[in-house]
Order: C-alpha cells, then structure tokens, then sequence
C-alpha cells in the first residue's frame, strides 16, 4: 500500500484523485474542512495552506505521492488588478506549495520513489487575455517542477497538469448555467468541459508505478485546447 498525501482533497479535483486512489493507497488529506469525506477512506488533517504549518506528526515516515491542489482563478484585465492580487495568486498556487513540499521531503525522500503531482493552467502556454495574475504563479509552478525534478531525480518524479476549464466549484462561476457550459463547451476542440475525473484519471496514472519513467513533464490535458485548431 502506498502512503499518498492530499493537500486539499474535500470537493473539486482533490476529492475526485482521493475516490480514485481508494484501492491500494492509504490516503492522507490536509484540508480545511472533512465536507464530503465521511464516505471515503481517508485520514484526514485539518490544515490551512496559507496560514498553518503542516502537522508532520500525524503523517507516515514514508510519504510515495503528494499532490497538491489548493488554487485560484482570478480572472480580470490587467489595468485592474493591483499588486495584492498578484501576491495572493502567487501565495497560494506556489508559494504554499513550496512550504508543503519543504516541509515533507524526508518523508518523500524516504519512500523507493515518491511522485508529485501538481496543477497549472492551459493560459501558461497559449497566452489568454485577463489571466496575468494566474498565469504568472502557475507558470512559476512549472518551472520550479522541472528544476525540482532534475534536482532529486529519480528518487523524486515531478509532473504537472495542465488542464483547461474543468467543471469544479472553483470554478463555479464560469460554468453556472448551462448557457455559459454550452459556450466553455463549443470553444474547446473537444466540444465538452472537462470533469474532475477527467483530471483524476491523469493523476493517479502520474502517482502509479505505470509512469515510473515520467518525470518533469506538463500534461496538458485539456481538450486538445492547447494545441489543436479546429473549425468553430
């Protein structure tokens, strides 16, 4: 059995790569709330990214996979958005992740092979309008998974995914209508919004032995929106 580590883990993505993990995996979830997770077989740890440091007492010595899924989509013209918004999308997509990841490297450095699994965004590599704050702390992210990556290979694989809009609670209220999911749906070359199965499914194949010769990659998946040109 693999000891898997969540941060975040409660709704959204988290909880569907936690229902994804039951079989063969002890699964640890760091949240601020246990909403939801009554029905699963999880240990759970209360924990705020941005303002708690991570209880290591109630962790295994031997950690084989972390993913982290605590996110933001601030999404506004860049003439609006003042330095604050910038600090807090790059605290809470990067720089918290840096202090989980520091906080818990014996316990990855500890396992055969530990594999992290983090999240960026599509917009870091096509470029969209109004996504100046999230761009720049998710691009932070896939740079520092490919420097972290060569660093502690191949004791520690790294890899990111890169999904497009994907109907969760963060994102809400982009897809809380089906005339805006019809829309989000039509501009994606697979003509669908993604699900957070859809995410699961590619994490929990990046936290299995399955991709032991993968690491410092980004998995875009999203439709193909980041690489296909399709007729609309």
């Amino acid at each position: 059995m693999k000891n898997t580590l969540l941060i975040g883990g409660s709704y959204g993505i988290g909880f569907a790569i936690a229902k994804e993990l039951q079989a063969g995996n002890n699964i640890f979830v760091a949240s601020r709330t246990n909403e939801n997770l009554s029905e699963l077989n999880v240990t759970h740890i209360p924990f705020d990214v941005l303002t708690e440091n991570l209880d290591t007492s109630k962790l295994p010595e031997v950690i084989d996979g972390l993913v982290y899924c605590p996110g933001s989509i601030n999404l506004r013209p860049f003439k609006a958005l003042k330095i604050d918004a910038f600090e807090q999308d790059l605290q809470v997509n990067f720089l918290s992740l840096v202090k989980v990841i520091q906080t818990i490297l014996p316990n990855l450095t500890a396992s055969n092979q530990s594999s992290i699994v983090l999240f960026s965004t599509v917009a870091v590599k096509m470029g969209m309008p109004f996504h100046t704050s999230v761009s720049a702390s998710k691009g932070a992210i896939e740079g520092f998974a490919k420097a972290l990556a060569a660093e502690y290979a191949p004791k520690i694989r790294v890899n990111v995914i890169a999904p497009s809009l994907t109907d969760t609670p963060l994102a809400n209220k982009f897809l809380n209508s089906d005339e805006k999911k019809e829309k989000s749906a039509l501009r994606n070359p697979m003509k669908k919004v993604g699900t957070s199965d859809d995410i699961a499914q590619m994490a929990s194949f990046l936290l299995s032995d399955k991709s032991n010769w993968i690491s410092g990659q980004i998995f875009h998946v999203d439709g193909g929106m980041s690489t296909l040109l399709t007729n609309q």
